[in-house]
């Protein structure tokens, strides 16, 4: 039987490879500001419609609350990966299309310091830009001529945090989670004509070398002594991203000459001040039920080195799971069952409208399974995304997404004995 340690190396091995060959997305959304946003949670959040805030497990990491660290067990070393397969219909003005991704979601580890401090170390997307599709027209005054724009967009932003959790009461814990966010991405207009082998490049590239900085509490109030409810409140710090921008047009044949035109600009983007808010209810290890609500102050972030292009972005999800008996004897009986959904509002404005609102539903399982001490398990949830325009026959979404989450929960700090 291999070790624990040689078990999670060669997992972080394969989830390297995962997120070296990852395609995470092809939406034409992502033209526009950071990017689609990417999710705190895990697949175990996913599942009950992204909740969090007022998660108090020890058995998953929860990073959408730094508080929730000091529920880990004394004896465990949690370690906890996850991936996602998508595929995306598209459909504007009766044309449709579709798209298949993959993506690498998340790499963390939690374990305690202290009966009183609990410490998690994650790696996860910030946001994601991917798109590539052309638009042709008739220039006017020439019927025989045509102008074909290509656009095209990659990279994404990513952030390393570690974060510190601290019980400073029976029933309250406050945590704060830290790190480095990083990333490049790049945006092109090609503009070619039909008569003529000359192409205008317009690009834009940003790189970024920042930081990020979430606090967060949770208060428990037992109801009984099997029922309780948590509350929980984070608070994200927006501002200004260390940032270079070079932005550019190049005019080219492609073969005899290139003539070009740069600027770069510094400091030019950031990120949103951030609220959440969040309730939790537990009857034992048998249920849990939650509501979130969280808000984003874009409207006052730069973009672009201008502000007033993005607008506040809230969001509201509720879900649940329930576990007929965690330690029975029959498998299906302690499979844990999830299910939730959530709406969104956009932080993007569109250069003649709003962006589009959105809203998902999902569902999962946790499987127990067979390793160690079995407190490891196998999370899969399913979810249905619908990308709502704000005006009438514009581009619409409908996505559907496959997440895999394996977390490795074992007691690494048992010590054994021998008579």
């Amino acid at each position: 039987m291999l070790s624990n340690k040689v078990l999670v190396s060669a997992l972080m091995i394969a989830v390297s490879a995962t997120a070296a060959a990852q395609s995470s997305s092809n939406s034409p959304y992502t033209r526009y500001g950071l990017g689609e946003l990417s999710d705190q949670g895990f697949a175990y959040n996913a599942a009950m419609g992204g909740i969090g805030y007022g998660i108090r497990n020890s058995g998953h990491i929860n990073v959408m609350n730094p508080a929730s660290f000091t529920s880990v067990d004394s004896l465990s070393f949690m370690f906890d990966a996850g991936m996602s397969l998508k595929r995306s219909n598209f459909q504007e003005n009766g044309i449709k299309s579709s798209a298949q991704n993959s993506s690498f979601d998340y790499l963390a580890m939690q374990f305690r310091l202290h009966p009183r401090i609990g410490m998690a170390i994650s790696f996860a997307p910030f946001s994601t830009v991917g798109y590539n599709f052309s638009q042709s027209r008739a220039v006017a005054g020439r019927e025989d001529v045509t102008a074909t724009s290509v656009f095209y967009g990659d990279g994404g932003l990513q952030q390393i945090t570690a974060g510190l959790g601290v019980k400073v009461l029976k029933n309250l814990s406050v945590g704060v989670n830290a790190g480095y966010l990083y990333g490049n991405i790049s945006y092109q207009n090609a503009i070619g004509f039909n008569t003529s082998s000359d192409q205008t490049n317009i690009y834009n590239k940003i790189n970024v070398r920042s930081y990020v900085a979430d606090f967060g509490i949770q208060y428990t109030q037992p109801l009984s002594k099997t029922d309780q409810l948590t509350f929980g409140v984070t608070y994200g710090l927006g501002h200004n991203l260390n940032s270079t921008e070079t932005k550019g047009i190049q005019v080219t044949d492609n073969q005899n000459y290139s003539a070009s035109n740069e600027t770069t600009i510094e400091d030019s983007y950031g990120i949103p001040h951030k609220l959440g808010v969040g309730v939790a209810y537990n009857r034992g290890k048998n249920l849990t039920a939650g509501v979130d609500y969280s808000f984003q102050k874009w409207s006052d972030v730069k973009y672009d080195n201008q502000t007033g292009l993005y607008k506040d972005r809230s969001k509201i999800a509720a879900g649940a799971e329930f576990t007929p008996n965690p330690i029975g004897r029959n498998y299906f009986k302690r499979i844990r069952y999830r299910v939730g959904g959530y709406y969104s509002t956009a932080y993007l404005k569109l250069p003649q409208y709003e962006g589009p609102s959105e809203y998902g539903i999902s569902a999962g399982f946790g499987l127990p399974l067979y390793l160690f001490q079995r407190n490891s398990v196998l999370n899969i949830t399913g979810q249905y995304i619908k990308v709502n325009p704000s005006v009438a026959g514009m581009l619409s979404e409908n996505r559907f997404v496959l997440k895999i989450g394996l977390t490795f929960n074992e007691r690494w700090f048992m010590k054994w004995k021998v008579n």
